[in-house]
């Protein structure tokens, strides 16, 4: 594989080239200095040695370091901080990549001469000929592309069927969990970005403005009687998945296929994820997510960061990928007969495919929240008065 090496002077010439408004050809920044070095940020799945192995024994002597994030916010924080010079590939959540780290520089974009043919066998959510590219793939002004899409998925809440009906859920929505009859049934999964997002959509507007004075006061309340009414708060989605399939609680308050498809892996399908009929944003009740994985702007970023993007286009990698330890999703590539055949019928109904088209269609977008350093201190002060 090749490679250029930046020296001082062609560093120089790159910053002027930026200056102006030039775009170089993502492989024009490799570091050969690098050449056996890859560093991934990402979500939990990525990590995984099932996944990272392969790619050990592709590329002989490779140091190979994959960490799991906690939150997009504080991905993109690492890269403030000065760790742009440490990773080369960051995996987030779609609309951080276009609208936060692409604006202000930390990322690059890559090669459409190497990538739109993996893209164009994509899932038709991700590209259509009438359509092109997923918007949340490309920079701003939409001529660049900025990522790679794979993992995705619903994200709204989980039930018990044994206890509260798919019917029943669908209906209700979130408002659900503030029903006083709600009181000491459910778990919150204190995961905050997700849960400022449905704390929105459960007070009965949109996340996605800026929000009146009544609507913050409305979100306060909200955001009280959830941290006051629920039974349990955990970080870990096994854990309330026990606990739901237990008897403990009747549904959790942010969750997806996501986060119960290992219960329903192990035989559990009355842990069901619920995609809401209707809503507050344009109609919707649900919203979708999917990862996009982007280069770092790495001023020595390694050459293996592309390879490592391909490598994770190929059937095997893309079915590993989707199922993962700790959680298994959907993946765009199941489009193609190849990938999609790697999937045991146990295998698909772990994160609900018979449905999941519906499911994405009643959702919207998972976007950054305006004002959401205001609603997320009320969010910390209400999770802060639980104790």
């Amino acid at each position: 594989m090749q490679t250029s090496s930046i020296n001082r002077r062609n560093f120089n010439k790159f910053l002027g080239a930026a200056a102006a408004g030039l775009v170089l050809p993502s492989r024009a920044f490799a570091s050969s200095e690098r050449a056996k070095e890859l560093n991934i940020l990402c979500w939990e799945g990525y990590n995984s040695d099932n996944v990272l192995n392969p790619f050990r024994e592709m590329h002989k002597g490779i140091e190979l370091k994959a960490e799991s994030g906690t939150d997009d916010p504080s991905m993109i924080n690492k890269l403030r901080a000065g760790e742009i010079n440490v990773w080369d590939l960051i995996n987030l959540n779609q609309c951080w990549a276009r609208e936060q780290m692409w604006p202000e520089k930390l990322i690059k974009p890559i090669s459409k001469e190497r990538f739109m043919p993996y893209i164009e066998k994509m899932m038709p959510m991700f590209y259509t000929k009438e359509k092109g590219v997923n918007r949340f793939a490309l920079s701003p002004d939409g001529t660049e592309l900025i990522g790679m899409m794979q993992r995705f998925g619903p994200m709204n809440f989980v039930v018990n069927t044994k206890k509260i009906s798919k019917a029943l859920a669908e209906d209700e929505g979130l408002p659900m969990f503030l029903d006083p009859k709600m009181k000491g049934k459910f778990g919150l999964l204190a995961w905050d970005n997700w849960n400022v997002l449905h704390m929105c959509v459960a007070s009965g507007f949109t996340p996605y403005k800026v929000h009146t004075p009544e609507e913050i006061e409305t979100f306060k309340k909200t955001a009280q009687t959830l941290f006051t009414n629920a039974n349990m708060i955990a970080s870990d989605p096994a854990q309330l998945n026990q606990a739901l399939i237990n008897g403990e609680i009747d549904a959790i308050f942010s969750g997806g296929t996501y986060t119960c498809s290992v219960a329903r892996a192990e035989g559990f399908n009355e842990v069901l994820h619920i995609s809401p009929l209707k809503g507050p944003m344009d109609g919707k009740g649900s919203i979708q997510w999917f990862e996009v994985t982007s280069v770092v702007n790495n001023p020595k970023v390694s050459p293996l960061a592309e390879d490592f993007l391909e490598y994770v286009q190929k059937p095997d990698i893309c079915h590993t990928v989707a199922m993962a330890e700790a959680s298994h999703n959907p993946v765009s590539q199941m489009s193609q007969p190849a990938v999609f055949a790697k999937f045991s019928k146990e295998e698909l109904n772990c994160f609900q495919w018979d449905t999941l088209e519906e499911d994405m269609n009643r959702s919207a977008d998972y976007e950054t929240i305006p004002d959401n350093d205001v609603l997320t201190a009320i969010y910390n002060e209400a999770k802060r008065s639980r104790g």
